[in-house]
């Protein structure tokens, strides 16, 4: 069946979103758009909107966000095709003809879905009779409690080679083969393929059995098996708990995503239902993508061993081409030896809960993990980690991301490598010792000293000048000290201290360039020239940076039209907060210009 975008576009334009929402949340008037509580998550304030000019509802509390088909798949839990053909017979449209491809195809996935569900229910009859007693001490050698076993359906695959083959024999060996059940070796009868196993179901979005999980009773291998690929089945796209786990994670406003079942199992047993895991692949972009579309950063939560700590780096480097404003990863590791399991049994929720409220940005994962491989105690091992992280941002396809990341890159290895970090703490102390009019003019009191102090050492401003001349310097008595200064240092390249302070009393600027130690910030000009020298140059790159942040706030802002879309309006919004909080980081650092007072003085 092909549905094109006129046919999805006008069913959309037919259903009155706050209708098709008020069939089943209550709904009240606001302006132009309708407001509620949000029924992906509890709330007491409602902030659930409803646009029908748009066709969108969104909450500004979970993000829930889409259109009329989207909620008909996300809150009612029907899949694509029964949510458009239900919102077509309300609008009084028909719905195109399925080919005769498609139709086989429908048909067969039904049959399909009935051997697994008639699978998975004989499999749970296995572990509740005599045939299951060595599985059922397995879960309680494990802590799953029989109540836990039997919400995620586990059953027990006995230690033959027909019994499923007989239970379901009416099927087919052909649909139990396609199924994944069975194996067939050519010249051979088909057998069972599971056995001896602890039994788990996997199940799609909707909650329909589409796969097995099945972990071994004694010794063997492999420990765990899976079915293999099959037409309902695609291991590389599914995540096993995600039916139970979307609700729980919009409730939770997060998503956790583990390396195996039972560690989902046992999480959800302590009350983490949000908690989701791939099955036997390193983690995959739709997968991610997945995730992503719960919430805006889930938590990868890997053992502590090696492999674990390898497949939480495969999963951060294939993020981050896909990363977006607002869009990133989270990383919490396990203590070494404990996998989410181990450590829930033996620490308890709130040790787990402790985890999760201190998880590792992914930017600070990837660093750490170029750094722990680059031989950085010489200066061609730091020049192949900086070029290692221009590779890594190069790889991110948002520019507006890629940008942050550059920056950030930069600022963590100046931090290790360079003069910055003992320098912000300078700056950071001189700009809380302000002068007695406090920070209204603390924009224009760090300019004049930078200025002075640019004064004071010609080779500073040789080195800074680009930077220098490009500061945007408005105030009448400090645009023409810098013109000075950038000039001679043009003209007069090796300028000297002397020679400088003759062209300045030149110039007539002398008054104002005299230190006033009753307004200007504090910084050591006259103590220390070696550290005066660096702090120096740390306040022309702050100073450089804090600009182009406002500029960037500016451009943002102008590309908030009237006539913006809901998602172009969100999307800028999510830009604007991160440009803001990384002013923010910038003040907590200790060189940021400071507050709304600061800022006006640039005007």
């Amino acid at each position: 069946m092909t549905l094109t975008p006129q046919f999805l576009d006008e069913l959309r334009a037919r259903t009155t979103l706050s209708t098709l929402i008020g069939r089943t949340v209550k709904i009240q008037r606001a302006g132009r758009e309708w407001k509620a509580c949000c029924p992906f998550h509890n709330e007491k304030t409602p902030s659930f909107t409803i646009n029908d000019d748009k066709g969108f509802y969104h909450c500004f509390g979970c993000g829930a966000h889409g259109d009329a088909i989207r909620w008909m798949t996300d809150q009612r839990g029907l899949p694509f095709m029964d949510a458009v053909k239900e919102l077509a017979a309300s609008a009084g449209m028909d719905v195109p003809a399925p080919d005769k491809r498609s139709a086989e195809r429908a048909e067969r996935a039904k049959g399909l879905h009935e051997v697994m569900a008639d699978a998975a229910k004989w499999f749970t009859q296995q572990l509740d009779g005599l045939a299951g007693a060595e599985a059922r001490d397995l879960l309680k050698r494990r802590g799953i409690k029989s109540e836990t076993a039997r919400a995620f359906g586990m059953g027990y695959s006995p230690d033959t080679r027909g019994a499923l083959r007989t239970a379901l024999k009416d099927y087919g060996d052909a649909l139990l083969i396609e199924a994944g059940l069975l194996i067939q070796v050519e010249g051979k009868e088909p057998y069972d393929r599971f056995r001896g196993r602890l039994m788990i179901p996997i199940k799609d979005a909707r909650g329909r059995v589409i796969a097995f999980g099945g972990r071994i009773i004694g010794d063997g291998e492999p420990k765990y098996l899976n079915s293999p690929d099959t037409p309902l089945f695609d291991k590389g796209r599914t995540l096993y708990n995600l039916d139970i786990a979307q609700a729980a994670a919009r409730k939770a406003g997060r998503v956790i995503a583990v390396e195996g079942y039972m560690d989902v199992i046992a999480l959800a047993q302590a009350e983490f239902e949000e908690a989701v895991a791939p099955l036997g692949t390193a983690m995959t972009e739709t997968q991610l993508e997945r995730l992503w579309r719960l919430v805006d950063v889930p938590i990868l939560c890997f053992d502590g061993d090696n492999a674990g700590q390898k497949a939480a780096i495969r999963a951060a480097r294939r993020a981050l081409p896909m990363l977006a404003p607002g869009q990133s990863l989270a990383f919490v590791t396990m203590p070494l030896g404990l996998d989410p399991d181990d450590f829930v049994k033996q620490q308890g929720k709130v040790a787990f809960e402790g985890l999760l409220k201190t998880p590792r940005p992914l930017l600070e994962v990837l660093y750490a993990e170029e750094r722990r491989n680059s031989a950085v105690d010489t200066p061609e091992g730091r020049a192949g980690l900086r070029q290692q992280m221009i590779d890594l941002t190069e790889s991110i396809t948002s520019g507006l991301v890629k940008s942050e990341y550059k920056r950030a890159f930069n600022d963590r290895f100046f931090e290790d490598f360079g003069w910055k970090r003992n320098e912000r703490r300078t700056i950071g102390e001189a700009v809380l010792a302000t002068g007695p009019h406090g920070r209204r003019n603390l924009l224009q009191s760090y300019l004049r000293s930078t200025l002075y102090g640019l004064s004071r050492f010609p080779k500073v401003l040789e080195l800074t000048l680009e930077h220098t001349s490009r500061l945007e310097i408005t105030h009448e008595e400090l645009l023409p000290w810098r013109e000075v200064l950038v000039e001679a240092a043009i003209k007069r390249p090796g300028l000297e201290d002397d020679a400088l302070r003759a062209i300045l009393e030149a110039s007539k600027l002398k008054p104002q360039s005299r230190r006033d130690i009753q307004t200007d910030l504090r910084f050591p000009w006259d103590i220390d020239p070696d550290h005066a020298v660096k702090t120096l140059g740390g306040m022309i790159d702050f100073l450089f940076e804090e600009q182009e942040l406002i500029r960037e706030l500016e451009r943002l802002q102008a590309r908030l039209t009237d006539d913006a879309t809901m998602e172009e309006y969100l999307a800028l919004d999510r830009q604007r907060a991160a440009i803001l909080e990384r002013k923010s980081a910038l003040y907590e650092a200790g060189y940021h210009l400071g507050s709304p007072d600061a800022e006006s003085s640039l005007t």
